[in-house]
């Protein structure tokens, strides 16, 4: 069946504000490096007077990812809620500049735009604090029906499952998906969100998922295990296909009892791992929405998760398009 779109992404229509930071400082502020936490807007105003100067730029995870299908070359959708504030605009102008179809409508009354506060060592970990904000107030109102039915794949973020009105969003959009026929997929997201979601994730993605992504911590934190090869045997049976990525050690595919093994795209100098396995999905569902060989999803997700780990930033500074055509892998 032919779509409109390669693939339409639901998620916390977030902006990021990225900084360098010492790991003194997160200690001194609490933090746990490389994870991800939720804080209110007090707390979001007062670490953003601590951090040191950034950039900022629109984000959130699943939006990263179409803004990578796009610079692939790809026809994308977006799904997410921001405030009518001027981050909701900038949130808005970013994702529509760059030709990701984006509709939902702004939440008129209530919290502020999400943003999410990184702080990145220097050995590139990134250190999340997210106050979601608008984003929080996604609900299945939200969806459009039409436009899931107009998508070969429906790309869902695993921290929707923390706020019940998103959650509903999620499933029902996932409704929506299986009766059109199309495939449905998830990124774990983060381990915090395993760790406190696992039972549910778990049955969602046996019920309803055809294609699950998910770094090496966050499979083994799923089936709470230390031994990834069980954790893969484990997951193998539960959807088409599952792509999971170990940052240098390149990344394994499953399909059935296939198994891909796709090294990592070397890189000068790895400056910020933010959007690391965003820009890996993007290249990779760019790729299956073709009809392209496992492999060479694996190598367009890697192609795209070098070029953002070289920068500051969660999306792509150079055409991926470019960057796949002079790697021959389209």
């Amino acid at each position: 069946m032919s779509a409109a779109y390669d693939v339409v992404a639901i998620g916390n229509a977030i902006v990021d504000v990225i900084a360098p930071a010492a790991d003194e400082f997160l200690a001194q502020e609490g933090l746990t490096k490389g994870s991800m936490m939720l804080i209110d807007e007090a707390r979001a105003a007062s670490l953003y007077g601590a951090m040191a100067a950034g950039v900022e730029a629109s984000g959130g995870s699943a939006g990263n990812t179409v803004a990578g299908v796009a610079s692939f070359g790809g026809k994308a959708a977006y799904i997410g809620k921001v405030a009518a504030d001027q981050l909701g605009e900038v949130f808005s102008h970013d994702i529509r500049a760059i030709g990701v179809r984006f509709d939902t409508p702004y939440l008129e009354d209530g919290e502020a735009t999400g943003r999410s506060l990184i702080n990145v060592t220097p050995d590139g970990q990134r250190t999340m604090s997210t106050f979601l904000g608008a984003a929080n107030q996604l609900t299945y109102h939200d969806v459009d029906a039409q436009l899931i039915r107009d998508s070969a794949i429906v790309y869902m973020e695993g921290y929707l499952f923390d706020p019940p009105p998103a959650r509903a969003a999620f499933e029902h959009a996932a409704v929506i998906a299986r009766e059109a026929g199309r495939m449905i997929s998830i990124t774990l997201s983060d381990v915090f969100v395993v760790d406190r979601w696992r039972k549910e994730l778990l049955a969602f993605t046996e019920q309803s998922v055809d294609i699950v992504f998910a770094n090496e911590n966050e499979l083994k934190a799923l089936f709470q295990t230390d031994d990834f090869d069980a954790a893969v045997e484990m997951l193998r049976p539960l959807v088409e296909i599952a792509a999971v990525t170990r940052s240098e050690k390149g990344s394994v595919i499953l399909r059935g009892s296939e198994t891909v093994r796709v090294d990592a795209c070397p890189v000068e100098a790895v400056i910020d791992t933010t959007g690391a396995g965003d820009q890996y999905a993007a290249g990779f569902l760019y790729g299956l929405a073709r009809d392209l060989p496992l492999e060479t999803c694996a190598r367009l997700g890697s192609l795209a998760a070098a070029e953002v780990i070289g920068h500051y930033g969660p999306r792509p500074q150079v055409s991926l398009k470019t960057l796949a055509e002079q790697a021959e892998l389209v």
